[in-house]
């Protein structure tokens, strides 16, 4: 792995700061609950005024690391009042939280300078617990946020090849590439795969959310608002950092199953939490984790198929009496969710020094998985050779399988301290890297005959980074300052499948990647950054923020950011404001992906759909290619406001309006084909028939978008009732997202004839493919050792919009589904719990395809799988146990 000299020199500047005595003072305790006098877990400790902090473990007992006595600490907890208290000597001591504030949870996403609590920033934050995201009952970290978080989506995707093992995920529909994850406040890599199927997302790059084991998870923070400024690249829709746990004394396993009511979808799985102190301070937090989960199947029973009776002309499938369509009225589809296996291992540490401390955190996981094609019935492909029919049956077609090999793996290490009178020091270097290879099992290559393959290699693609950041804060008093850099170079790379996976139309569902798809390009970013915090008075704050931008690509970017805030009286709420403007640079993989598709082609027939990159003449060449110009970097201008009040210490309510205008939105055009006319041959025409494929997509600046919604957020917390205690979250999100202006299309196509490059139904991809109105009821209660929670979540209309004809165009209404989970803890070792996702067994509206056969794919899909709202499994029933030592 060959860095470039800025990295290189920052990681010396990494160690060689100088190292003072090893080995901190130490800092235990005890926090309690002030009304029941009960151990309280997960309280926040803090060292005060730094980002320095653990939490308590399952008794209340904390162990925090400091430089020096006396220290001051922040204890807090959700729903409970802050206290500040100042640590002498390293005798333990005892804290104790009364009931209130419920708002006062500090936060780190979102400023650099210091922690603010959620009240105190003066832009919208989630903070989510682990115990939170535990009630949810989802098994993984993207779904547990999507039922916690309206603005927040992500669901299943089905036959949509390696799609459907990624699950695009995303920030108030804005996109899974203007999402930022961090880890630990450090950026995760992106994914290696670029979302070119039929999906929401089409055409978008994300983060592989399901790449970080839960088990490892401390908490997640969600910025909602733009945060381009602080943060660079990505950080349009907002912000999600997720913060890894620190404890060192305690272990925890847990062990689960579940199944669908259905019978199919059978999981199991396993998880351990464990840390263990150095001597003389320091820690090591560790995770391993594993889960397997078994295909659904929710297919359609046409009886008929419209799809190829159309295409061949043949009325024995129209009217399904063909004999093969009689015993399979299905069409010997598996349309649902895949089956994977996952292993995972996280870890997060640190080593304190006098006036400082070395950290290392970072994951790996393994996910391998197998998804399924269209079925090849046997009077679409006519012969299989004998190669995967048993001997002495019949030919009966064949169902190809979409196999993946997931790895992603990152790692950060870094050094903090202070120096220079309180200046605060961040120096660190973080490698991420995802990679996906393809198996294509069970096909054929059908003009290799009876010498064809029956799996295929048909190669995979590559995505990593290097990163390395120096972060400066100066707490001042009344002013804050931040500096900071960050340099960071990607890599995207493309592999070629074997020869037998492409040649001569290539292997049946999925064509291997050819030589010409094969590249290894990278480039190289420095961004720079300044911010100022002002607190004036106790109420006001005022901050702002510039960034800096420069890539070796495509040129460079400035964008700023303000905001400010308000308390009201007595603390009961603040008024908050921000205004900012964002940018996003175009990812490697829009620039250089090409690819060839076995899909539905824009005249409703199957065939080879080419996609074809930024850099091929047969793209840019204005002579004798299609004249696309280069890609640009997307701009963006935000405003938002909202208020936080607490209308008692215990019932919070937050409002926050956002406004997002996007300018040249990166998108992968609808596709292209032939225009009916055999007199001529068109420029596009020219590319198909030199490239022997029936469509042609790429990438191009086409769109500006404006979005526009509103987030409320209601919270009451420890309300008596029967002996127990109740909490009761709220929380919702309308959104509304509009095509503005009108949409550009490179002149060499429109003199081609081809007005239109990104359709009705691209259109719809973006503008009502996802809930433009989603809610939460969570109700929690607790009584002796039982805990009960109830999760109702509503997700709002989706339309499907037909690429040409309104007529076909189709609304799926709004459904609510409904969690719920019991949990008993026997002892202090041991819980057990059991949960029902979806109790009420609600599923999508069918597809309506009034009349046109290619919505549905004949009738091969019941529920929509081009717009989707929360999948189609039905009611799932899990049980579980933890044990905490």
């Amino acid at each position: 792995m060959k860095l470039p000299l800025s990295l290189k020199m920052m990681l010396i500047a990494l160690f060689s700061v100088p190292l003072f005595a090893i080995g901190q003072q130490t800092v235990s305790g005890t926090v309690t609950d002030g009304g029941s006098g009960q151990p309280l877990p997960g309280a926040n400790v803090i060292v005060k005024g730094t980002t320095t902090g653990t939490t308590s473990d399952f008794d209340g007992n904390f162990l925090l690391n400091v430089d020096s006595f006396p220290v001051t600490l922040v204890v807090s907890s959700v729903g409970f009042k802050s206290e500040e208290i100042t640590v002498n000597s390293s005798s333990p001591i005892s804290v104790v939280l009364q009931e209130g504030e419920a708002l006062d949870e500090v936060v780190i996403v979102g400023n650099r300078a210091k922690p603010r609590t959620v009240l105190e920033s003066p832009v919208p934050i989630d903070n989510i617990s682990a115990q939170e995201l535990a009630t949810s009952a989802q098994p993984e970290v993207d779904k547990m946020i999507a039922y916690r978080v309206p603005s927040y989506n992500s669901t299943q995707q089905t036959i949509s090849d390696a799609t459907a093992h990624f699950d695009p995920s995303e920030l108030r529909n804005l996109g899974p590439s203007r999402t930022l994850v961090l880890v630990n406040g450090k950026r995760k890599n992106q994914s290696a795969l670029v979302y070119v199927n039929e999906t929401p997302g089409r055409g978008e790059v994300g983060v592989d959310m399901k790449s970080i084991p839960a088990a490892a998870i401390e908490r997640v923070e969600v910025l909602r608002d733009g945060a381009s400024a602080q943060y660079g690249s990505d950080a349009i829709a907002g912000v999600i950092n997720i913060i890894l746990k620190e404890e060192t004394d305690k272990t925890t396993v847990n062990l689960g199953t579940g199944v669908t009511t259905e019978g199919d979808g059978f999981t199991y799985s396993g998880s351990v939490n464990t840390g263990f102190d150095f001597d003389g301070g320091g820690y090591v937090n560790f995770t391993a984790d594993f889960y397997h989960q078994d295909y659904t199947d929710r297919a359609g029973e046409p009886g008929n198929d419209l799809l190829f009776g159309n295409i061949f002309g043949d009325q024995s499938l129209i009217d399904g009496t063909n004999p093969w369509i009689q015993d399979n009225p299905d069409l010997g589809m598996i349309v649902g969710q895949p089956e994977y296996d996952k292993f995972g291992l996280a870890f997060n540490a640190g080593v304190p020094y006098e006036g400082g401390e070395f950290y290392l955190f970072g994951s790996l996981q393994k996910r391998d998985g197998k998804s399924f094609a269209l079925y090849r019935a046997p009077y679409w492909i006519t012969d299989d050779f004998g190669l995967l029919t048993p001997e002495g049956q019949p030919y009966n077609g064949f169902q190809p399988t979409f196999e993946t090999d997931i790895r992603d793996n990152t790692i950060s290490v870094g050094n903090r301290w202070e120096m220079f009178g309180d200046w605060k020091f961040d120096v660190s270097y973080t490698f991420g890297r995802n990679a996906v290879d393809y198996l294509i099992g069970n096909t054929i290559n059908v003009a290799l005959g009876a010498s064809s393959p029956t799996q295929f290699d048909p190669g995979g693609y590559r995505f990593s980074n290097n990163i390395g950041n120096i972060d400066i804060a100066k707490d001042f008093g009344t002013v804050s300052l931040t500096l900071g850099s960050e340099i960071r170079q990607e890599r995207f790379v493309t592999q070629q499948g074997e020869l037998a996976s492409y040649i001569d139309g290539g292997a049946q569902s999925f064509p291997g990647l050819r030589p010409e798809n094969a590249v290894s390009e990278t480039r190289s970013n420095v961004g720079v950054y300044g911010g100022l915090d002002w607190d004036p008075t106790d109420q006001i704050l005022i901050s702002g923020a510039v960034r800096y931008e420069d890539y070796s690509d495509f040129g460079d970017n400035v964008s700023w950011k303000i905001a400010g805030r308000y308390l009201l009286e007595d603390d009961k709420g603040a008024i908050r404001a921000s205004v900012n403007t964002g940018f996003r640079a175009p990812s490697l993989h829009q620039i250089y992906l090409s690819n060839i598709q076995t899909l539905q082609l824009a005249d409703g027939t199957i065939g080879q759909q080419g996609t074809f990159n930024n850099v091929d003449p047969i793209i840019i060449d204005p002579v004798n290619g299609l004249g696309v110009p280069q890609l640009d970097a997307e701009e963006s201008f935000n405003i938002a406001g909202g208020i936080t009040y607490k209308v008692t210490p215990q019932f919070t309510v937050s409002l926050d309006y956002y406004n997002i205008a996007v300018d040249d939105r990166v998108l992968l055009t609808n596709p292209l084909g032939f225009d009916g006319d055999d007199t001529t041959t068109n420029a596009v025409e020219q590319v198909l028939i030199d490239n022997s494929v029936g469509n042609v997509t790429f990438f191009v600046n086409a769109v500006d978008t404006k979005t526009q919604g509103v987030d409320l957020v209601a919270n009451y917390r420890g309300i008596e009732l029967g002996g127990g205690n109740l909490d009761v979250n709220v929380a919702v999100n309308w959104n509304e997202t509009d095509i503005d202006g009108t949409i550009s299309v490179p002149q060499k196509i429109l003199d081609a004839g081809y007005t239109d490059i990104f359709n009705r139904e691209e259109q719809s991809r973006i503008t009502t493919a996802r809930p433009n109105l989603k809610g939460v009821l969570g109700l929690n209660y607790n009584i002796d050792k039982f805990e009960i929670v109830l999760n109702n979540t509503y997700f709002g209309e989706v339309t499907w919009r037909h690429p040409t004809t309104p007529n076909f165009d189709q609304t799926f209404a709004g459904k609510v589904l409904t969690d719920l989970s019991v949990a008993y803890q026997f002892d202090s070792w041991i819980t057990a719990k059991v949960s029902a996702n979806n109790i009420l067994d609600v599923y999508p509206d069918e597809i309506n395809t009034f009349g046109d056969f290619g919505t549905d794919l004949g009738g091969r899909f019941r529920y929509p799988w081009e717009v989707n709202q929360f999948g189609f499994n039905g009611t799932f029933l899990q049980g579980g146990l933890t044990f905490t030592f």
